[in-house]
C-alpha cells in the first residue's frame, strides 16, 4: 500500500472524537500527518475528551502519537511553513474533521485567514483532495449555499452521519463508521466498518 501525506484539520464543531480517531488511523497505517487545530478546537478537546491542554505539544504527542508507524506533524495556524501551505508540495489531500461552519466559510471564501484556511485554498486550487466534515444542525441557508460552493469546486462533503446498517453496538461503532467514511473519501484502506453486503 502508497503511503500517503494528508494534511488534517481539526476544528471546534462538535465531535472531536472524529479527527482524533481519524489521525490515529492514519498513523496506524504509517501514513504521515500534517495536523491543525483551531483555538475552539483546542476547548472542544477539554469540553468534550476531558483533555488538559495547557501544554498543546506533549498532549498532541501522547493522545494522538502513541507508537504509530506514520509521522506526525503539528502545526499551529500562523506557521505557514508547513509543507502543505503550499502549491509546491505535493501532498495527497487534506480533511477538515470535524469542520465547524466558521471554517467552511473561510474556505468557501478564499479567505487563507489562518494556515487550515490556506490549506484548504491550496487543496482547491490544484485540484487535490478536499474533504470537509461538517458537524453542525439543523443547517440554515448560509451553510447550505456554502457547502454547495465547495461541492462545485470540487471539495466532499462528508457530513458527521453515521450509518446503522451495521448494527452497532457501541459509541465506537458510530465513531468508527463516520472515520471509515472519511477514509473511504481519501482513499485509504480501512476495517473500521462492515460494509454493506459483507
Amino acid at each position: 500500500m502508497m503511503k500517503k501525506q494528508l494534511a488534517v484539520g481539526i476544528t471546534g464543531a462538535s465531535g472531536a472524537i472524529y479527527g482524533v480517531r481519524l489521525v490515529q488511523e492514519l498513523l496506524r497505517g504509517g501514513h504521515t500527518v500534517h495536523l491543525m487545530i483551531t483555538e475552539a478546537g483546542w476547548q472542544v478537546f477539554s469540553d468534550e475528551l476531558d483533555w488538559n491542554t495547557e501544554d498543546r505539544e506533549r498532549l498532541v504527542q501522547e493522545k494522538l502519537r502513541q507508537d504509530f508507524p506514520g509521522e506526525l506533524y503539528y502545526w499551529g495556524l500562523r506557521d505557514f511553513s508547513c509543507p502543505a501551505a503550499s502549491g509546491s508540495h505535493r501532498g495527497d489531500g487534506m480533511i477538515v474533521i470535524p469542520c465547524s461552519m466558521g471554517t467552511l466559510s473561510g474556505i468557501a471564501h478564499g479567505a487563507s485567514g489562518n494556515l487550515m484556511e490556506r490549506v484548504a485554498d491550496v487543496m482547491l486550487k490544484e485540484g487535490r483532495k478536499l474533504v470537509l466534515v461538517p458537524r453542525e444542525t439543523p443547517l440554515n441557508a448560509i451553510h447550505l449555499e456554502n457547502m454547495l460552493t465547495l461541492s462545485r469546486m470540487g471539495a466532499k462533503i462528508l457530513p458527521a452521519m453515521p450509518g446503522y446498517y451495521h448494527k452497532p453496538n457501541t459509541m465506537d461503532d458510530l465513531i468508527n463508521f463516520v472515520v471509515g467514511k472519511a477514509l473511504d473519501a481519501l482513499d485509504v484502506p480501512h476495517s473500521l466498518f462492515r460494509r454493506w453486503g459483507e
